[in-house]
């Protein structure tokens, strides 16, 4: 757990570039939405919302490599840099996430099936609970944590 820590206002740029990374790499193909992808979301506009919010982490070895979002028991997000995959990152602020914030439960999109294997293997499991993403004809399913398993 060395590598976590609280973000802070140097970090919100650097959490904007992986955020925006990850959407147009794994949502862009989902939405095909070129104006929300490339005009509306970009990096000082996402970094400036963030410096407004509370309950952000990030995974920092020397250079901000992914990052949780938490609000109270909810995992709102947790994106790791694309090049950087399957490297144990997720893993750790996931870990994170249960044992130190608590997190019970997240929203994951229903096609995003890599991110919802990323979960089961760490302890979560789907539920009959959907959603449907704001503004979209996508749904989302809830992911909650197996409370009898051990440590994730």
């Amino acid at each position: 757990m060395e590598y976590i820590r609280k973000a802070e206002d140097h970090d919100f740029i650097r959490i904007a570039e992986i955020e925006i990374f990850n959407y147009r790499l794994y949502f862009y193909p989902i939405f095909q939405n070129d104006e929300y992808y490339f005009d509306v979301l970009r990096v000082p506009e996402l970094a400036e919302k963030y410096r407004m919010s509370s309950g952000m982490y990030v995974y920092d070895d020397g250079t901000v490599k992914g990052f949780i979002s938490v609000n109270g028991k909810e995992l709102k997000k947790l994106f790791v840099e694309p090049v950087l995959h399957n490297k144990g990152i997720g893993a750790v602020l996931l870990d994170y996430a249960v044992k130190q914030l608590h997190v019970e439960y997240l929203w994951a999109l229903e096609k995003n099936e890599r991110a919802i294997r990323f979960y089961q293997r760490h302890g979560f499991y789907v539920t009959e609970q959907r959603k449907l993403e704001e503004d979209t004809t996508e749904y989302l399913v809830m992911l909650k944590r197996d409370m009898t398993e051990g440590d994730v």
